[in-house]
């Protein structure tokens, strides 16, 4: 949780503002959206085009709309000056800068890679350790990069955007650096062995480039080549091939996309030796075209442009967004597909079923180990795991133990050596904690765990079920006192996002635990449409002209805290981010 979304919070319940308070009302079902069939429909007159009186804001670094900006931070700070404020402002940045906090790692070659902040490190060190030395409680890092030092040395204002090794060796990096945090990056050529960057070696200028390795001296590269090598969106639409030792100018192009593109990227895949170049062609955020690469000629893979494909050992994976019918049979969207790679190609259409959706459980995600697929998958909002293996040509799955109303999650530590994963577990009461497991042995260890930033005794979580105007189920969240008294008097702090297929799950937050439950609110999430609690169907219903359900669905939650006399009107806050930051607005708009 950032900085400013708990003042957000303060904010949404109690504060003062400039006009006058509206009197109380009852909670109302949402207005109908279309008239009922006795009343005539009428066109609606013309109306004229109305000024935007606040159309100059859009111009986001102008004088102007800063000097705006800071008059209305003002507002808010009278509002959140007093002793006890302060007293809780403390407490939170002590939680932020905590160096308790979990190192996550992921494996390049043989140790492990952490980016890290804190006071020493404002800008942040990446830095690296052997797994016997990651297990113990202080490991000595070896730092590989420090970026507070490379900013001062060359005067930058360096933003770490993260890094590209070159497998299986993972001694040669692209590094991407940002100015200032901005998307467009410059990127850099890095040896790991000797810790610094390489002379005389591959560098791209700022842009919103997209860069990956082919192998030691070749690089795949999607970049701002001049007029007409961009998207609409600002992306490539251009990839080359780009020799070491040779102007980028004089790189090879490889594919060109159409400016309405999103974007263009290629890249090398590697599973157990095998290895495919692919380039990928993102027409709109949800559709795609994937082209292999083989003796110079480009050949389309064919599959529906909304599924996202990927390969393991011989095997192409197509997880379906949509329902798709080849070869006399449909297969549902959300399915997780197998077919052997070389005959696939051959136009055979044999599929394995490795996952097959239900109406209340789908896919979160999934990943590779030498001889596996994890999946994580979503029933009702819990998180399972199932571990999918090739038996005498056949994909079977196990589960793996999980327990409790929380969120786990399991990855592949890599695919290069084994079958070892990361098993990740938290809820909104206990912290994070990391695993490493072995799909061979079945055991798994215990590594890290977050500390306990809160009092979460007495404290229970409950999981809910509301009613969408439309008749669906709404899934949310409730994390409150034991035996809370239905009175209607608990402050309480609803919360949702409702985009881009991302699903909202339970997990710990220091700063809500710290700020708002120890002094006895009511938190609250919402697993609205758009987001992706139940798959590709659910967020395909809150899009384009089905937006509107969102936001029903957050109401249907809000009036079923207030019918079940959690809280009432006067007591609800709501807050969001991003995407949930829209939702709040149109909240605001449609049912202040």
């Amino acid at each position: 949780m950032s900085r400013w979304l708990w003042g957000i919070a303060l904010l949404s319940l109690g504060c003062a503002t400039a006009r006058p308070t509206p009197p109380a009302q009852p909670p109302l079902p949402p207005a109908p959206l279309s008239a009922p069939a006795t009343v005539a429909k009428l066109a609606p007159p013309p109306q004229a085009a109305v000024e935007d009186p606040y159309l100059w804001l859009e111009e986001v670094t102008a004088e102007r709309s800063l000097a705006w900006v800071r008059e209305r931070n003002q507002t808010s700070m009278k509002e959140l000056g007093t002793p006890a404020q302060e007293a809780l402002k403390k407490r939170l940045l002590a939680i932020y800068d905590s160096k308790e906090k979990i190192p996550y790692v992921a494996k390049l070659g043989k140790r492990f890679y952490n980016f890290w902040r804190d006071e020493h490190h404002i800008r942040g060190v990446w830095r690296r350790a052997t797994l016997a030395e990651y297990r113990k409680d202080a490991p000595e890092w070896e730092t590989v990069l420090d970026i507070d030092a490379l900013a001062r040395a060359e005067n930058e204002n360096w933003v770490w955007k993260g890094d590209h090794c070159l497998r299986p060796k993972y001694e040669r990096c692209l590094l991407f650096l940002s100015r200032a945090g901005a998307d467009a990056v410059v990127i850099r050529e890095f040896d790991a062995r000797t810790k610094k960057f390489v002379d005389g070696g591959f560098i791209l200028p700022e842009a919103k480039s997209r860069v990956s390795w082919k192998d030691e001296d070749t690089l795949f590269v999607g970049t701002d080549f001049g007029p007409g090598s961009l998207t609409n969106s600002g992306y490539p639409r251009i990839i080359k091939e780009w020799r070491r030792g040779t102007p980028l100018a004089e790189a090879k192009t490889l594919f060109e996309g159409e400016t309405t593109d999103v974007s263009v990227g290629a890249h090398r895949d590697w599973h157990q030796g095998r290895w495919l170049d692919v380039i990928s062609r993102h027409i709109t955020r949800y559709e795609s075209e994937t082209f292999l690469l083989e003796d110079g000629a480009r050949v389309l893979l064919d599959r529906p442009g909304d599924a996202n494909v990927s390969f393991f050992a011989d095997y192409v994976l197509l997880q379906l967004r949509s329902d798709w019918t080849t070869d006399g049979k449909t297969w549902p969207a959300g399915a997780l597909l197998a077919a052997r790679l070389n005959d696939y190609r051959a136009g055979s259409r044999a599929f394995e079923l490795v996952y097959e959706p239900g109406k209340n459980h789908s896919l979160s995600e999934y990943s590779g180990t030498k001889n596996a697929l994890i999946l994580n998958v979503l029933e009702d909002v819990h998180t399972h795991v199932r571990v999918a293996k090739v038996d005498k040509g056949h994909f079977v799955w196990r589960p793996l133990p999980v327990t409790g109303l929380g969120t786990y999650g399991a990855s592949a530590v890599d695919d290069d050596e084994g079958d070892r994963y990361w098993f990740h577990a938290t809820d909104f009461l206990h912290p994070d904690h990391v695993e490493l497991g072995d799909l061979a042995t079945g055991k798994r260890e215990r590594l890290k765990s977050a500390p306990a930033f809160f009092k979460a005794d007495g404290l229970e979580t409950r999981q809910l079920f509301a009613i969408s105007p439309d008749g669906t189920r709404v899934p949310y969240f409730q994390v409150a006192r034991k035996g809370l008294p239905l009175d209607g008097s608990h402050p309480t702090l609803l919360t949702g996002y409702g985009g881009f297929e991302v699903p909202m799950l339970p997990g710990y937050s220091a700063t809500i635990g710290a700020a708002w439950l120890e002094a006895g609110g009511v938190y609250v999430l919402a697993n609205i449409r758009g987001g992706g609690e139940y798959g590709p169907a659910w967020h395909q219903a809150g899009l384009k002209q089905h937006r509107q359900r969102v936001y029903d669905d957050f109401i249907a939650v809000a009036s079923d805290l207030i019918a079940r006399k959690v809280t009432r009107p006067q007591k609800l806050g709501i807050m969001g981010g991003s995407n949930g930051g829209l939702l709040t607005g149109v909240m605001l708009t449609q049912r202040p």
